[in-house]
């Protein structure tokens, strides 16, 4: 990948993140975003990279918190209030796959 096309992901990134700002559970977050299937694949990819994002970030805030002698909890609520609409994001696309997924299932 070169440096433009990660500029581009970021780019993309920050997008969606701004307009969850407004509404993280709007089912058309992921519309109308260019290069998005050329990037990421498709909204499940771009979903993909923002729950590395986070799953990044908290990494580190679980290795700090173990030196500060913090919970694990903690770490992981402190971090939900540094990036509440990245958390947001992901809360809300798991209960509109999951809700899917359950009405598939009947």
């Amino acid at each position: 990948m070169s440096w433009k096309d990660q500029h581009a992901r970021t780019d993309i990134v920050h997008l969606v993140l701004a307009r969850a700002a407004a509404d993280p559970a709007d089912p058309r977050l992921f519309d109308g975003i260019p290069d998005l299937t050329r990037l990421f694949g498709d909204a499940d990819g771009l979903l993909l990279a923002l729950r590395y994002r986070w799953n990044i970030h908290l990494d580190a805030k679980l290795d700090q918190a173990l030196s500060q002698g913090q919970s694990a909890i903690e770490a992981y609520l402190e971090l939900a209030a540094e990036q509440p609409v990245l958390r947001a994001v992901l809360d809300a696309q798991y209960r509109r796959r999951h809700h899917v997924s359950e009405v598939m299932a009947r």
